[in-house]
Formats: C-alpha cells, sequence, structure tokens
C-alpha cells in the first residue's frame, strides 16, 4: 500500500537539503551563508538583492556624524555590532573626534554584538533589552527608565533599516532624533541575477528563498514589479517558495503584501541556516510505496535514501502522482502540467525516462486511465 511516514526514514546519510535550490539575496555574508547551506546539501543560487554603499564613500554617513558633533548627545543607541564599530572606525579615518564626543552620553546595545562593538570602541554599554530587539529599546526608553526624552537630543545608529517605528516613538516623546545611516543599502549594480531568481520562484525552480535584510526583500518585490511580475512572485512565496527571514523587521516588506515567512529564534547566519533545514524538508512527505520509501524534494526523488536528480519532464509526472499517492492519475492531467504542454506521447516518454531513473517499481500504468504510484 502507499501511505505516508514520519521522520527521516528515506536516509539517514543524506544531506538535509539535498535535492533543494535555496536563494541568498544577502550582499554582505552571502558567502558565509551559501556555505551554511552548500554544506547541507543545497544548491545554492546568489541574487544580491542589494549593495552597500563603502563607508568611505558615503556622504550622507559624514553629514550624519557631522550633526552628532555638533552638540552633546544625551542618548546613543547602538543597533548592530558590524554597524556601530564600522561608524566609529570611519569617523577615525575621517579624523572626527566621535568617540571622544559620545564619552558623555549614556549608551545603549540593541544585542551583545553591538555590546561588544560599544565596548571594544572604548564606550561604556549602559544598558541591553534581553530581547535584542528596537521595540523593547523604545518600550524601555518611553517608560521614563533614562529620564525625560523631551528635548534630549539621541542618536540611533542604523544598519539599513530605517527603524521607522523606534525613530518615530521618540520623536513623538519630544527628542531630537539623529539617525546615522551607517552601511547604507542601495539597489544592486547589476541587477540580472535578481531578474534571473524572480523568474525562476515563478517558474517553479527555486525551493526557499532567503533575507537577511528588509531592503533586499523590498528590491525583489521591486524588481518582480518591474517585470511584471509581482503578483506571481507574491503567489509563489505564498505557496510552493519557503520564504525565510532572518528576523520580524526583515519580513516586513513581505509580511505587508501578504506572503508567510519562517524565522529562526535568534537572528544569526547559523540560526536562519538551521532554520532552512528545520522546514524545507517537512513540506515534502515520506512515502511508503510498497517495500520502497520515496520522497519528491525540489528538483530530485529520494528512493530508499538514494537522490536521484530529475529532468523536469519526469520530476513532474512524479510530482503530479505524489499529490494524491495511489490515486490515478489520468494523461490529460500528466499533459497539461509538463513543463511547455505536450501530448500523450511526450507523457508516455516522461514515464519511461522516470521509471529508468528510479531504478525501482513505483509507478503502475492503469490501462486506459492513467498511472499511480504502484501499490
Amino acid at each position: 500500500m502507499t501511505e505516508t511516514v514520519s521522520g527521516t526514514d528515506a536516509g539517514t546519510d543524506l544531506l538535509p537539503l539535498a535535492g533543494y535550490t535555496v536563494a541568498v539575496t544577502a550582499a554582505r555574508r552571502r558567502e558565509e551563508l551559501g556555505a551554511l547551506l552548500d554544506r547541507r546539501g543545497a544548491r545554492v543560487v546568489y541574487a544580491p538583492a542589494i549593495r552597500i554603499v563603502p563607508l568611505a564613500d558615503d556622504d550622507d554617513l559624514v553629514a550624519a556624524t557631522r550633526a552628532v558633533l555638533a552638540a552633546p548627545v544625551d542618548l546613543v543607541i547602538a543597533t548592530t555590532g558590524v554597524g556601530f564599530r564600522g561608524w566609529l572606525e570611519a569617523a577615525d579615518a575621517w579624523h572626527l573626534p566621535l568617540v571622544e564626543h559620545l564619552k558623555s552620553a549614556r549608551v545603549m546595545a540593541r544585542g551583545p554584538k553591538a555590546r561588544g562593538a560599544i565596548r571594544s570602541g572604548g564606550l561604556v554599554d549602559a544598558w541591553s533589552p534581553e530581547s535584542e530587539s528596537s521595540a523593547e529599546v523604545l518600550s524601555h526608553l518611553l517608560s521614563g527608565a533614562e529620564g525625560p526624552l523631551r528635548g534630549r537630543r539621541i542618536a540611533v545608529q542604523l544598519h539599513g533599516d530605517p527603524l521607522l517605528d523606534l525613530v518615530a516613538g521618540l520623536r513623538e516623546s519630544g527628542a531630537e532624533v539623529l539617525t546615522v545611516p551607517v552601511y547604507r543599502w542601495v539597489p544592486p549594480e547589476d541587477v540580472a541575477p535578481v531578474r534571473r531568481l524572480v523568474e525562476a520562484a515563478v517558474g517553479g525552480t527555486i525551493d526557499a528563498i532567503t533575507f537577511t535584510s528588509a531592503p533586499a526583500a523590498a528590491s525583489l518585490l521591486t524588481v518582480a514589479d518591474d517585470l511584471g511580475r509581482r503578483d506571481e512572485l507574491v503567489t509563489a512565496l505564498s505557496s510552493r517558495v519557503l520564504a525565510v527571514a532572518v528576523g520580524p523587521v526583515t519580513a516586513g516588506p513581505l509580511t505587508a503584501v501578504g506572503v508567510p515567512t519562517c524565522q529562526p529564534e535568534r537572528a544569526r547566519l547559523g540560526a536562519l541556516a538551521r532554520e532552512v533545514v528545520a522546514r524545507l524538508p517537512e513540506r515534502d512527505p515520506i512515502l511508503q510505496v510498497g517495500a520502497h520509501t520515496l520522497q519528491v524534494r525540489g528538483h530530485a526523488a529520494v528512493v530508499d535514501g538514494r537522490l536521484i536528480e530529475l529532468t523536469p519532464g519526469p520530476l513532474t509526472v512524479l510530482r503530479e502522482l505524489a499529490r494524491c499517492p495511489g490515486t490515478v492519475v489520468g494523461r490529460p492531467q500528466l499533459t497539461a502540467a509538463l513543463p511547455g504542454g505536450g501530448d500523450s506521447h511526450a507523457v508516455e516518454t516522461a514515464v519511461t525516462r522516470l521509471r529508468a531513473a528510479l531504478g525501482a517499481p513505483l509507478v503502475e500504468t492503469v490501462a486506459e486511465r492513467g498511472y499511480r504510484l504502484e501499490l
């Protein structure tokens, strides 16, 4: 009989992401994330959806730093370690006395990495939230824990994300908020890889897309809109393509258009890769087909623990049969599902190639009706 079994019985030696294609939209540390996914067996596609303006060339950062230096600062909020450290180093390279200027301020860190950057820069961290969230930072400040905010100068180090809720909340309290856009993100110089990613996601050859910044998620949607395929991309991300964001802020642009996302408990690259491992294979059930186990993955089948990569035609036929295991699927339905269409002969050819590739008697012909997974 044909039934679904739980766990990873299809092959304990199989890498968890073998047979899947995962896209990386990150600009910074993309090789690191790609390596984490590759080591777990994924076929990795790189499509940087943004690029970072180098600090040394960023006139906006120079202007923001001079604005901070124009008068004493009461509070400083460091949101990321690499961003805050980069800001201090850039100011030093421009011969701007930023560290000395900030020594009289209370410096708060959003998380442990930001706290480490504050200390390594020669400053003292005054407080940090347990949740590592900007929302808790805002709640802490609005509670009066740091004293009245009205009239005080607060510098907020940004890192790609404008932190609209945090900045707006502080300004509504009467504070003068100075935003410091460290590592400003702009559209990529070469948009071709992002366009190919949109086409691949819509075409069904991408299984998951990872996002490490809100601007990258917004950029992908913008490119899809330029191609006239935004609705198709949103549909794909809401169904067959898994969207994995490093955190809720990163997921913001996707959430706004109704795309569900998976997020790790901690906003770290390692946790992001583990989230892909946890979420992607579980979407594809392991079937018990007679004496054999079968799992249909992104571009491959796993039969009794063996990974078998399939061409589009045979893979499409197997996927249609696996949707309703044991149920006869007619030739017209298979014909309609084949990439580029075809006829009954194309279906027969695909079935023949599928049987040869699988190497196990899994596909049964039901005379004058169609095919099903072998009972």
